[in-house]
């Protein structure tokens, strides 16, 4: 079964520094529909101003990655790590037992435009931890890279969860399938552009859910970047 969900059915808040979407229950906003899919607890879609950002707050017991689409977020954690995510990186925070961390666009004049996403892990209480990978946009045309896993196979970054995360690059006549094993569920989430997935036209910010589907088939792109999501 296939369900869709539109973008602008999303949750939505303008701060004046930080406009943001949210596919699941989030802060004020609050819909039991729509509260998480198997692990996956968070997609937000975030557009951060020139000179503003997240001052130092705590997070515990969750996975989470940061996927920057635009722009760059500049990262501080209580682990003692600092970092600046561009688009292509791929940072993975486990917050575990307690982490610290604050992000922040520094940049005059440019927005950054971001997805974060939470996973929750199936362990709890262990020991925070962080990471970060880039990949290449020639890695990710024209066909799914596998950019986060339980393993951290293929070079992806390691989540504590039976999860695993692909992101592709589809323009004209290229396509991808994504096998799901029995028992899986499919989220696949349009990042930009235009992508047809089992049949169903959709838009930068639309999604998919996907139960008791065998594949996931993505063709017919028109300057798409898409997320897509293995899960229990």
């Amino acid at each position: 079964m296939i369900t869709l969900r539109k973008a602008d059915e999303r949750g939505h808040a303008n701060h004046g520094w930080l406009d943001t979407w949210h596919s699941f229950s989030f802060a004020d906003y609050q819909d039991p529909e729509h509260v998480q899919f198997g692990p996956l607890r968070v997609i937000n879609e975030d557009w951060v101003q020139p000179g503003a950002g997240f001052p130092t707050h705590g997070h515990r017991d969750m996975e989470i990655v940061t996927y920057v689409l635009e722009g760059a977020l500049a990262h501080q954690d209580s682990m003692g790590n600092g970092s600046t995510i561009r688009p292509g990186d791929v940072q993975r925070m486990s917050a575990g037992t307690g982490v610290q961390h604050s992000e922040f666009n520094h940049s005059r004049d440019q927005p950054t435009h971001l997805l974060q996403i939470w996973i929750h892990p199936d362990t709890r209480g262990i020991a925070p931890g962080y990471e970060q990978r880039s990949f290449a946009a020639e890695e990710k045309r024209g066909r799914l890279r596998l950019i986060a896993s339980r393993d951290g196979s293929e070079g992806s970054v390691r989540i504590h969860q039976d999860a695993a995360l692909y992101a592709g690059l589809f323009d004209g006549a290229e396509r991808a399938t994504h096998l799901l094993a029995p028992g899986r569920r499919g989220y696949v989430h349009v990042a930009r552009g235009r992508i047809v997935v089992n049949g169903q036209p959709l838009a930068a910010g639309d999604a998919i859910r996907a139960e008791g589907e065998a594949a996931l088939q993505l063709a017919q792109g028109e300057g798409a970047e898409v997320l897509v999501f293995d899960l229990p």
